[in-house]
């Protein structure tokens, strides 16, 4: 069983996605989580982050010259990683786009966000992305392998 559930985890895709500041401090943690569970997706690693300064310019390195940088670190962030198939490619489509107002209707951004500088969430954009910032957020072993028994309902055959 224990095998099973590894070599499962294997298979699955996992990305990195953070409720940003703006959305932590507006109350937002249960709505986005429940848009990822809702969908069928995995929580496999959590944890609520002050990073530093220069943690902050790892993650953010391609923003460090923008007006906005200094108030992406030293504030709380909900760092978290979710697994299941095709959670990055549909991940950043339950996120939305960059700019809320070109968000649609029905993602998180398109929901709950109003302009880029507060737009509630980062997810990463492709495997290489996702690879690179759980390994930068998370320890190996603060992320789990478990059996979901809804799995066989949302993957199994019929």
């Amino acid at each position: 069983m224990v095998q099973d559930q590894e070599v499962l985890a294997a298979e699955m895709e996992r990305t990195f996605i953070a409720i940003k500041p703006d959305g932590v401090q507006r109350g937002l943690i249960s709505e986005i989580v429940s848009r990822f569970e809702r969908k069928g997706f995995k929580l496999v690693g959590i944890k609520v982050v002050v990073p530093s300064k220069d943690f902050a310019q790892k993650h953010y390195h391609v923003l460090m010259e923008r007006p906005f940088f200094n108030g992406l670190a030293l504030v709380l962030l909900f760092a978290m990683v979710w697994e299941g198939e095709g959670v990055i490619r549909y991940g950043r489509k339950l996120i939305g786009a960059t700019d809320p107002q070109k968000s649609e209707p029905g993602t998180i951004r398109g929901d709950l966000a109003v302009v880029v500088g507060r737009n509630i969430i980062h997810g990463s954009d492709g495997p290489e992305t996702a690879k690179d910032e759980i390994n930068l957020w998370f320890k190996p072993q603060e992320l789990v392998s478990y059996t979901n028994n809804a799995e066989k309902w949302i993957y199994g055959d019929n």
